[in-house]
C-alpha cells in the first residue's frame, strides 16, 4: 500500500533540488541506512519493505508477483510518475527458495519494473545489492533458471539443493545470478542507451539483522570468516556502505555502468586473488 511520501511532499518533483529515490528494504540494514542517507542529503525518499514500519511508504512481498506489481504500481504513484534514482536493496537469507524469489526474482522485478520511471526521471542511476557471496560456489541449475526467467525452475532446483543439504548455495546462486543480469542488461538500449546507469555492490560481513545469528554465534562466526575474510577493517556498519550507494546513484556518476563493486575488506581479493583479471 502507499502511504506517507506523498504527505512528505506532494510535488512529484520533490523539493527544489531534491531527487526522488526509491530503496527497497528500507526498514532495516543497508536499505535503512541508505534512505536516512539520501534523505539527510535532501532528497526525497520512497522506502519499500516488507515490514509496514517508519521509512517505509511501500509495504510489498517482492517474493510474489503481486507484490512486485504493487511495488511498480505504487512507486508510480509516489513518484508522479517518474523516479531519478532505484536501490534494490531488498533480500533474504534462508535455506529456503523465498530467497531465490527475493534476491533473485524480487530484485530484478525491481530494476525492470521500475526503468520506464527511471527513464522519466532526471540524471537516473540504479543500483542493486548483491554480496560477495556471488564469487561462492554455486548451483548453476539456480542461476541459469534465473538468468532464463523461469521461476518455477529456479524454485524448484533451489529446493533440490535444500532437500540433498546444500541449501547454502541458494543464497550464492541468487546473487550471483543478479549480478549477471545486471552485467547483461547495463549494456543494453534499454539502460544504457537511455542514459541510466546500473550497477551493482557486492558488500561483505555486515552489521545488520540478516548477519546478527552469524556474528553472535562464535561458531559460525568462525565459518563466516574463513568464507569471507575481511583483512580492511573487518566487519561493516550499513552507515559504512550508504555512502557508496550514494555515489554510484548520483548524477556525478556518469560513466560507471555494469560494474560489481566490491565493499568487503578485501575478501574478493583475498578469495580470488589477481588471476580473475
Amino acid at each position: 500500500m502507499a502511504g506517507t511520501a506523498t504527505e512528505r511532499d506532494a510535488r512529484p518533483g520533490g523539493r527544489d533540488g531534491a531527487r526522488v529515490c526509491l530503496v527497497t528494504g528500507a526498514a532495516s540494514g543497508i536499505g535503512r541506512a541508505v534512505a536516512r542517507r539520501l534523505t539527510g542529503r535532501g532528497h526525497r525518499v520512497i522506502g519499500a519493505d516488507l515490514k509496514d514500519t517508519d521509512g517505509v511508504d511501500i509495504q510489498a512481498d517482492l517474493a510474489t508477483a503481486d507484490g512486485r506489481a504493487l511495488l511498480a504500481d505504487a512507486a508510480a504513484e509516489l513518484g508522479g510518475g517518474r523516479l531519478d534514482a532505484v536501490v534494490a536493496c531488498a533480500g533474504v537469507g534462508a535455506y529456503d527458495p523465498v530467497t531465490v524469489r527475493v534476491n533473485g526474482f524480487g530484485a530484478i522485478a525491481t530494476l525492470a519494473g521500475l526503468r520506464p520511471l527511471l527513464a522519466a526521471g532526471r540524471d537516473p542511476r540504479a543500483l542493486a545489492v548483491s554480496s560477495v557471496a556471488a564469487v561462492h560456489e554455486t548451483d548453476p541449475a539456480i542461476v541459469a533458471a534465473v538468468l532464463a526467467d523461469d521461476e518455477d525452475a529456479a524454485v524448484a532446483a533451489a529446493q533440490a539443493a535444500v532437500d540433498r543439504g546444500e541449501g547454502g548455495l541458494v543464497y550464492a546462486s541468487a546473487k550471483r545470478a543478479l549480478v549477471r543480469w545486471v552485467r547483461r542488461a547495463a549494456i543494453t538500449d534499454a539502460w544504457a542507451g537511455a542514459g541510466i546507469p546500473l550497477n551493482v555492490i557486492a558488500p561483505g560481513i555486515i552489521r545488520t539483522p540478516l548477519s546478527r545469528a552469524i556474528i553472535e554465534n562464535p561458531e559460525m562466526r568462525a565459518v563466516a570468516d574463513r568464507a569471507v575474510p575481511m583483512p580492511l577493517h573487518g566487519y561493516a556498519d550499513p552507515e559504512q556502505v550508504a555512502p557508496l550507494v550514494e555515489h554510484l546513484t548520483a548524477p556525478e556518476n556518469t560513466h560507471v555502468t555494469g560494474q560489481v563493486v566490491f565493499i568487503d575488506g578485501g575478501a574478493d581479493a583475498v578469495l580470488r586473488g589477481d588471476e580473475v583479471w
